[in-house]
């Protein structure tokens, strides 16, 4: 029986990248990608959210066999042990369309309209990403190909934060108060780093 033909993504400009690195010690060592948010994995539900959005997804994962079952193209780091901003520059590495929206693995609430508000500010920038509660959210925001080289050189010179990344490149920053008209709460950032926040939110082991 052949499957019903995949809708045409809605921003085919741009690949949906899943940064899903770290060691997850304080969850004692559960992919924190796997936690399960109403009975779906984090990283199956976000998935599913990117093949509606964007031309494909990306897993970032140096252990890529503990997403293997989701069915998505894993890659690794390409410059280990440079944490987030090696998994950006893998995924920008990775894709084969202009764009990449970054997410990390363990963000269970992100939405589409959220997403797509955020494409929309892209124009005439090289990158677009929120500030929320006066922090940078980089895994919740949009690269494009023309940030890869400073990236890259960064990177190669050493370790830096994606803040530094993110001025760099003259990434576009969205104010806070501007991303509450469409995530008021910002629940689109929310993450789990300890079983606290696991409760908090109400995951449960997979």
């Amino acid at each position: 029986m052949l499957s019903a033909p995949r809708s045409p993504a809605r921003f085919p400009d741009c690949t949906g990248a899943l940064v899903a690195g770290g060691q997850a010690v304080r969850l004692g060592g559960v992919p924190k990608g796997l936690l399960q948010v109403g009975g779906e994995p984090i990283a199956g539900r976000a998935l599913r959210l990117f093949e509606r959005l964007f031309a494909e997804s990306v897993v970032v994962a140096n252990q890529g066999e503990a997403y293997s079952a989701l069915g998505t193209r894993t890659v690794p780091d390409l410059l280990p042990d440079k944490g987030a901003p090696g998994g950006l520059h893998a995924a920008l590495a990775a894709a084969r369309t202009r764009w990449v929206f970054t997410a990390g693995c363990d963000m269970p609430f992100l939405g589409e309209e959220p997403i797509a508000w955020l494409a929309e500010r892209r124009a005439g920038a090289p990158a677009v990403a929120v500030l929320w509660r006066d922090q940078l959210q980089p895994l919740h925001a949009f690269w494009s190909q023309e940030c890869f080289a400073t990236v890259d050189r960064l990177l190669r010179q050493g370790t830096p934060s994606l803040w530094r990344i993110a001025t760099a490149v003259g990434a576009r920053l969205v104010p806070e108060d501007e991303w509450r008209a469409v995530d008021p709460l910002g629940r689109s950032f929310e993450n789990v780093n300890t079983p606290e926040d696991a409760l908090r939110l109400g995951l449960a082991l997979p």
